[in-house]
């Protein structure tokens, strides 16, 4: 039998044993630490590798803008606007009414350039006309002149007879001196004859160089020329868009007379838009022409991507197009670093699929190693 006092209680460990726990619980734990770690280590190793490697094969920026080769419209005459069938947003195709001015003046023009050209063309036939009677007044002309030589010959020949005749007594001085004026006489209606032959030969010739052809005649050209013009001005009072796209920036109103040239609104090809991406001067030290880009909007994050093309970069960097560019020569100087514009062509595919607008941020990533 054992004493109350020497029998261990229930609950109680011996010591030995519980300092024996311990360590083999550490001695399990300290492995797994390691193991861990080593892992974690070679995580680090393999992102920090992997980081190094593809970190030379992009460049990306978030200074990018969508951008798009935007049609000014602007009238081509100048009239009072009439009417206005568009609005700012509304989206437009090639060819379809964005101004209609007042064509009242521009058909009365088309009018009188109508009646200008009719004139024109019956003068012309006139001149065809005359050209038979020109061709009988050369000939007329003509046989008078045949006729004033023969007078010319037979006023010379009675003038020599009567010269022989003269010197034996035959012929009193009265009779030769009538004579020789007959012979003047001839000598100077011969001279008219002919004269008065050339200038309707000369206007024959005008005549038929007027004649040369209807449809050649400078005159009638002239005319319909300007006929031309007066339907052109008539046509240029509908202002049509030159091409497809959203309608912005619309400040025309009706009853207001514009000028030719004034800025009226604009189209955006939407649907044809690019990317200029501005990257410091040290990114492009390996973009391409023909590159791949994976672009991203903020309208629509990152979810959707676009997929594009370098298409070319800049010639010169935005300070340097500025409207006073820096002086860099005078005072004193501060490196800062540039930035060079890089157009981006987007896939059509993707920009039917989530439309993008001209001034929307993008982030854009160039695929340098390809």
């Amino acid at each position: 039998m054992y004493d109350a006092e020497e029998l261990p209680l229930e609950n109680e460990t011996p010591a030995a044993v519980q300092t024996a726990t311990p360590p083999v619980a550490s001695a399990k734990r300290g492995p797994l630490f390691l193991l861990l770690g080593g892992a974690v280590a070679l995580a680090g190793a393999g992102f920090g590798a992997w980081t190094l490697i593809e970190s030379g094969r992009h460049v990306e920026t978030d200074n990018a803008y969508v951008d798009a080769t935007t049609a000014q419209i602007t009238p081509l005459t100048a009239a009072a606007v009439v009417a206005v069938p568009v609005i700012n947003t509304q989206a437009v195709k090639a060819g379809q009414p964005l101004v209609i001015l007042d064509s009242a003046d521009a058909k009365l023009a088309v009018a009188r350039a109508e009646a200008e050209l009719g004139q024109v063309e019956r003068r012309v036939v006139g001149y065809h006309a005359n050209d038979d009677a020109l061709n009988a007044e050369v000939a007329a002309r003509a046989a008078q002149v045949e006729s004033a030589r023969s007078d010319l010959a037979r006023a010379r020949t009675d003038f020599e007879r009567r010269q022989t005749l003269a010197a034996s007594g035959a012929v009193s001085g009265d009779e030769l001196t009538q004579t020789q004026n007959g012979l003047a006489t001839a000598q100077a209606a011969l001279a008219g004859a002919i004269a008065q032959e050339r200038a309707a030969r000369g206007q024959r010739a005008v005549n038929s160089a007027l004649i040369s052809g209807v449809g050649e005649n400078p005159e009638v050209v002239a005319a319909r020329a300007k006929l031309e013009q007066a339907k052109l001005d008539l046509a240029r009072t509908v202002i049509r868009a030159p091409i497809s796209g959203v309608v912005a920036k619309n400040d025309v109103q009706i009853g207001q007379r514009v000028q030719v040239g004034q800025p009226l609104m604009s189209v955006v090809p939407v649907d044809k838009a690019f990317v200029n991406a501005n990257f410091k001067e040290q990114q492009l030290r390996k973009v391409r022409v023909g590159q791949p880009v994976i672009l991203k909007s903020d309208l629509y994050g990152g979810s959707v991507k676009y997929r594009g093309t370098v298409v070319g970069v800049s010639g010169g960097t935005g300070s340097a197009f500025a409207l006073i560019p820096a002086q860099n020569a005078t005072g004193n100087w501060i490196k800062v670093v540039q930035r060079l514009p890089v157009r981006v062509a987007i896939n059509p595919q993707d920009l039917k699929a989530h439309p993008l607008r001209v001034g929307m941020s993008m982030s854009t990533q160039i695929s340098t190693g390809r």
